[in-house]
C-alpha cells in the first residue's frame, strides 16, 4: 500500500529512491476503526494523514448544534484540519473515520523538518497547498452554484465509493439538503 503514496508524491515531484527511503523514515502508520477521530474539534490537529484504505469524513457543529459535512476524504488523498495543522492552534472541523480506515501520517515537527532538508518536499508542499486552495475554491463555487441534484450527481461521479460507506444523513448535509429532499433526488434518479 505504500507503493500507492510513493505514485502520490511522483505524480506532484520526481522523488528518487534514496529521498523516498528517507522520507518513510517521516511517516508512521495509523490505524483508526469506524467511529474514530482524526481530528477532534477544539484541538490541536498534530498530524496529516495519506489514506491508504478507507473513508473519513471532515465535518463542523453549526450554530443549531448540527452536524455540516464538508468534506468527504478517500484513498489516495491526503487528509487533516488544514488550517488547524498549519497555524498549530484548534481546529473547528472535526475529522472522522466512517469504515475502517488506514493511514500514513506525519507530525507537524517532522514535516517542517522534511521542508528543511528537501527542495523535493518544498516543491510537494507548494503543490499540495495549491490543490487544497482549489478544491475549497470549487467546493464554494459548487455550494453556491449548483443544485441539489447537481451536487448529487457530481458526488456519484467524483467520489462513488463514498456513497456506498457514508450514512444518507451526512451525504445530505454535505449536499445541504434535508434527508427527505436526498430521498427525492435520489428516486427521480432511479425513474
Amino acid at each position: 500500500m505504500a507503493n500507492t503514496f510513493r505514485q502520490f508524491l511522483s505524480a506532484i515531484a520526481p522523488i528518487s529512491d534514496e529521498e523516498y527511503s528517507d522520507t518513510m523514515s517521516f511517516f508512521s502508520e495509523r490505524a483508526l476503526k469506524k467511529g474514530d477521530f482524526f481530528v477532534e474539534q477544539d484541538k490541536v490537529c498534530r498530524h496529516i494523514g495519506f489514506i491508504l484504505k478507507g473513508t473519513l469524513r471532515t465535518y463542523y457543529i453549526n450554530e443549531k448544534a448540527e452536524e455540516i459535512t464538508s468534506c468527504f476524504c478517500t484513498e489516495n488523498n491526503l487528509a487533516t484540519s488544514y488550517k488547524s495543522f498549519i497555524l498549530q492552534e484548534p481546529s473547528n472541523l472535526i475529522v472522522q473515520a466512517v469504515e475502517d480506515t488506514k493511514l500514513l501520517v506525519i507530525d507537524y515537527q517532522s514535516l517542517q523538518e522534511l521542508y528543511s532538508r528537501s527542495a523535493v518536499w518544498q516543491t510537494i508542499g507548494r503543490a499540495v497547498a495549491e490543490r487544497e486552495y482549489i478544491v475549497m475554491e470549487q467546493y464554494a463555487s459548487v455550494l453556491n452554484n449548483e443544485t441539489a441534484k447537481e451536487k448529487y450527481l457530481r458526488l456519484l461521479k467524483e467520489q462513488p465509493s463514498v456513497l456506498q460507506v457514508v450514512k444518507i444523513e451526512d451525504i445530505a448535509s454535505y449536499l445541504g439538503v434535508t434527508r427527505r429532499t436526498l430521498s427525492r433526488i435520489r428516486k427521480d434518479l432511479n425513474n
